[in-house]
């Protein structure tokens, strides 16, 4: 089996290069990437992967370059996105341009090739916000302009899905340690700061509800998809939580751990997500509490706490 994963040095594709390269059935991986991030952490890493990856430094709206790899796969993973977290309503034209446009892109390249499997990552964002929990079949109402331009993604996926084996995974929040790891994520990025700072700021007043998954569960669905999940649209989310109940699971970590709320006044909006069960219920599915999974990410720091390294 040969894949292509576009996006595949950011956050979640250098995840799931390390998985895949442990799957024997796999012969290739190729890893489509603009390294627009700057994060060259998949070359680097100190877990040394094998001769299955291909790198080739292309952009998602090259549409001769894209169809010359393309051709050469089975299977297509699509993680390339222009994600901008807190600023998703900055620079329009270029959430439409790479996560609309350049999706339409690789759906006309898959449509002319033998690509048996298209898994594709939206976002739960697409379901805008709202007090109740929504669930798959829900009417989408994006907010942000990164939201709609992953909901006009979702159209370009759909409409190949009768020609072969489509996966729309809508994700929420991605939390937790990896060598590509993201700090504009809330979780990761408190981390960050209540290590190294022992500060972190919460805009707010900490009771607005957030949708997360980790990344480990992430790159297990994404993998998975390959055996043992049916084609069809699924929401990858493990928990549902306040900000505040965040902060108060980090303090028993830091205990002296300063917060600094920023517009308390303000109750901002919710956004909560029932996951998948057919996903979440698989025994490959972990359930960790969330301190549990801190103290994973803490472990991991170069640094030992508040090594006041960041200014």
């Amino acid at each position: 089996m040969k894949i292509l994963i576009t996006g595949g040095a950011g956050y979640i594709g250098t995840e799931l290069t390390h998985q895949l390269c442990k799957d024997p059935n796999i012969e290739e991986i190729i890893i489509y990437d603009n390294l627009a991030r700057k994060n060259y952490n998949l070359f680097i890493t100190a877990n040394k992967m094998n001769d299955k990856i291909k790198v080739v430094d292309a952009e998602i709206l090259d549409s001769r370059t894209l169809k010359k790899y393309v051709n050469q796969v089975d299977v297509v993973y699509h993680l390339a996105a222009k994600v901008t977290t807190p600023y998703s309503d900055q620079d329009p034209h270029l959430f439409e341009q790479t996560n609309h446009w350049g999706t339409a892109e690789l759906v006309y390249a898959v449509e002319d090739s033998k690509v048996e499997k298209l898994i594709f990552t939206s976002s739960i964002s697409v379901y805008g916000s709202s007090d109740h929990f929504f669930d798959v079949g829900d009417e989408l109402n994006p907010r942000t302009f990164y939201a709609i331009s992953k909901m006009r993604a979702e159209k370009q996926i759909e409409r190949i899905a009768q020609k072969l084996q489509v996966y729309n995974f809508r994700l929420g929040n991605v939390y937790g340690y990896s060598p590509s790891v993201r700090f504009d994520a809330v979780i990761n990025r408190f981390m960050l700061n209540a290590h190294f700072k022992n500060n972190i700021d919460v805009h707010g007043d900490g009771k607005q509800k957030r949708a997360f998954v980790h990344i480990q569960n992430t790159v297990r669905a994404l993998h998975n998809a390959l055996y043992e999940i049916d084609p069809g649209t699924y929401n990858l989310v493990g928990r549902n939580i306040q900000i505040s109940e965040i902060v108060n699971d980090l303090k028993k970590l830091y205990p002296d751990l300063e917060t600094q709320f920023i517009n308390q006044h303000l109750t901002l909006r919710s956004l909560s997500v029932k996951g998948s069960e057919s996903i979440t219920s698989k025994h490959w599915w972990d359930n960790d509490p969330l301190i549990d999974e801190m103290k994973e990410f803490q472990a991991n720091f170069a640094f030992s706490k508040n090594a006041s390294v960041l200014a």
